[in-house]
This record gives C-alpha cells, structure tokens and sequence, in this order.
C-alpha cells in the first residue's frame, strides 16, 4: 500500500478523485498539499446523490478524506 503523502506527491498537477467524510466524491487537479494533507484543488466536481456540479478551486481539511486516488 502507498502512503498518502506518496500517491500526493506523484499526483501533484494530474486529476484525483478524492472519497470524503461526508460520502460526497471531488475530482479536480491537483495544485498543492502539506504536510497535514490539506489539499488544494483547482477545476473541482462535487459528486453527490447522482448529481454533479463544478465547484471550481477547493481547499480541503485533510481530515476530512476517506481515500485519495488517480483518475
């Protein structure tokens, strides 16, 4: 398994799909993250209940993320 920091790391300007708290799902890219995994999204969709929308740029709590992967 891939640390987090890692799977961020490779995946610094490319699309990710993030899994949150919440059961909500982001897709953006990627524009940068610390230490703490807060992460900064750029281009965002929120999907939710079947429905999409854009959401533009996201700065997100990284204790809100359940997984993160490529897309």
């Amino acid at each position: 398994m891939a640390l987090p920091i890692k799977v961020l790391e490779r995946s610094l300007d490319k699309r990710i799909s993030l899994l949150l708290k919440d059961t909500r799902v982001l897709e953006g890219k990627l524009t940068g993250f610390d230490d703490y995994m807060n992460l900064v999204l750029d281009d965002t969709q929120e999907i939710f209940d079947g429905n999409q929308r854009k959401i533009g740029t996201v700065v997100l709590r990284g204790n809100n993320v359940i997984s993160i992967s490529p897309v």
